[in-house]
């Protein structure tokens, strides 16, 4: 059985980005730039990618979309466009957690600290923990945790809306690396408590982090194209009576 041609779809972040996907190996990729011109730049981006790996449109076998969590406006554009795609080529579609791809931005990584080791994550070696932070303002966060351990990733943490002093207080996390939007903001509170914070790339949504998500087992299951919707960056309602 052949390898499914995918294109993956990622506006959920502040860059947002396209891949062309055989299996294991990535075709073409697009960056959006900044999130103001996503909704502009799509159309054509996704022409451009195709024409530059070689492909048409019908050749994709399955649209990968990020779910979210993200900004309403930056979701939306990326969940429509997929949707609009899936259904004129009748094409499944597959959602994937934006938190989960920007997990899968970088794989394997080292933290560089001088209180602290290079995290390692060779086979056999300690598993390290990674947060992906997504800001959601005024210190709130969207977060999920994830043990990176020789190469693989299991979820430690589902997704969950928390806010900076919560992850700071939690002391079972004090040993995560963070990393995301969400982090990279509030980093001098992070590194006041003796957390360590990396730079972009880690932990950013993009469509190559899609890609892996759907090469890992299990394997994400399609979406009912008349009832999915995207998860947007904000509290429920309880928690926002809460606060």
């Amino acid at each position: 059985m052949s390898e499914p041609l995918r294109l993956a779809i990622d506006t959920s972040g502040p860059v947002g980005s396209l891949a062309l996907g055989l299996g294991d190996s990535v075709l073409g990729r697009e960056v959006l730039g900044d999130r103001g011109t996503h909704a502009q730049m799509i159309l054509p981006a996704i022409r451009a990618l195709m024409m530059q790996a070689g492909r048409e449109l019908e050749d994709i076998d399955q649209i990968v979309v990020g779910s979210g969590p993200g900004s309403f406006t930056g979701v939306r554009v990326a969940a429509a466009v997929a949707k609009g795609l899936a259904s004129a080529l009748d094409r499944p579609l597959y959602a994937v957690s934006s938190l989960l791809a920007a997990a899968l931005t970088e794989t394997t990584f080292e933290a560089e600290e001088p209180s602290r080791p290079a995290l390692d994550t060779r086979p056999g070696s300690e598993p390290a923990l990674r947060g992906v932070l997504f800001d959601a303002r005024g210190g709130r966060l969207f977060a999920a945790f994830y043990r990176v351990d020789g190469g693989g990733m299991t979820e430690e943490r589902p997704p969950s809306f928390t806010d900076v002093e919560a992850v700071i207080a939690d002391v079972s996390l004090h040993r995560a690396v963070l990393a995301g939007d969400g982090a990279v903001r509030n980093a001098a509170r992070f590194n006041l408590a003796g957390r360590t914070v990396l730079p972009p790339p880690f932990g950013f949504p993009s469509a190559d982090g899609l890609l892996r998500a759907m090469t890992r087992e299990p394997t994400p299951e399609p979406v009912d194209l008349s009832t999915w919707e995207p998860t947007y960056l904000r509290a429920s309602s309880a928690e926002r009576e809460r606060r």
